[in-house]
């Protein structure tokens, strides 16, 4: 069985998308996960499947991430 996402729930995850929508712009923006990682770089974002990587050019690493598991990005 699924549960309906509460309203609160729908807003924050909007806010994530309009965010990372902005951040694929940037040069540098942290993502915040909800298991307390903090990676930097260059993000992309696919609204549509509502996922994404970020790319550390600097540290030669990239990590796939799903907006379900971000809690903040930081612009």
């Amino acid at each position: 069985m699924v549960r309906r996402a509460t309203e609160t729930e729908l807003q924050d995850l909007q806010l994530l998308v309009d965010r990372l929508q902005t951040a694929h712009t940037r040069d540098s923006v942290t993502l915040r996960f909800k298991d307390g990682r903090m990676e930097h770089g260059f993000v992309t974002f696919v609204p549509r499947l509502g996922s994404g990587r970020i790319i550390d050019v600097e540290r030669k690493f990239s990590l796939d991430y799903n907006i379900h598991d971000l809690a903040a990005v930081d612009l």
